[in-house]
């Protein structure tokens, strides 16, 4: 029976989107930085969340955190909206693009993503997927039906036949098809106040002749590199007016929120 089943479309590889998530050290403690002054300056640990940066001939990796005005923060419960990550990605420089996001779980003990932040990573997806793009294959499509016609040899009825038609200017016997797939991602991180931390990298495949969009993810390793650059007094200081005013903490959230958690 295992010789009757149909045989895998075949598909090649023209590129990898990345498995491991390489992050400069320069946005690593500026993340740590951002969770510390919030401590400092709020007097207590609230959710915050930012956008991974990187550069747009190499976003795989993270060059810089990006700090957008936060929609609500709460101690247990922060939310992105689209308008936000389009509003910041404006305002980004020509060869810097959004590559994911990145929050704080501040001092709670959950050390894994919660269910908004779930529903966080798809808005986050649905965005940077249309930055980040990239032909990663040729998958071929199998079509049921198949009829190849011969230019100016055929009418209605033989155009009728079948479920595509291929009209050629020479006879063909045999075709395969072969669409172009294009692949993106995008980072989803999360840290504590405890020096904990957890990525997912997030995918998504669609063909451009069929439409057929596939979405997953998987636990990535966070790879701090070099990239030269150091968090300065100067840059925490902005960093700290940037805290003050882009943090927006609620200290009571409603019970509905709550139930999400």
């Amino acid at each position: 029976m295992a010789d009757l089943r149909k045989p895998e479309p075949e598909e090649i590889k023209l590129a990898e989107l990345p498995e491991v998530i390489r992050m400069a050290r320069f946005a690593w403690d500026k993340a740590l930085a951002i969770s510390q002054l919030v401590r400092e300056i709020f007097e207590k640990s609230y959710e915050w969340y930012g956008y991974t940066i990187g550069r747009r001939e190499e976003p795989e990796v993270i060059v810089d955190i990006g700090l957008p005005p936060n929609s609500m923060n709460e101690l247990q419960y922060t939310q992105i909206g689209p308008e936000n990550i389009a509003a910041y990605q404006e305002g980004l420089s020509a060869e810097q693009v959004i590559t994911g996001w990145i929050h704080s779980h501040g001092s709670l003990e959950h050390r894994d993503f919660s269910p908004i932040d779930v529903a966080n990573q798809a808005t986050v997806l649905d965005y940077v997927t249309t930055l980040v793009r990239a032909p990663v294959a040729k998958k071929e499509i199998a079509i049921r039906d198949l009829v190849l016609l011969v230019e100016g040899e055929w009418g209605k009825e033989e155009v009728g036949r079948g479920s595509v038609c291929v009209i050629t200017d020479v006879p063909v016997r045999q075709v395969r098809l072969l669409e172009t797939v294009y692949g993106g991602f995008c980072y989803a991180l999360v840290i504590g106040d405890a020096g904990w931390h957890k990525q997912e990298i997030h995918y998504r495949r669609r063909g451009v002749l069929t439409g057929q969009s596939t979405v997953s993810r998987r636990e990535a390793e966070l790879v701090l590199v070099d990239s030269g650059r150091v968090l300065s007094e100067e840059e925490r200081e902005w960093l700290r007016q940037e805290v003050a005013e882009k943090i927006k903490p609620v200290t009571a959230p409603a019970p509905e929120r709550m139930e999400h958690l």
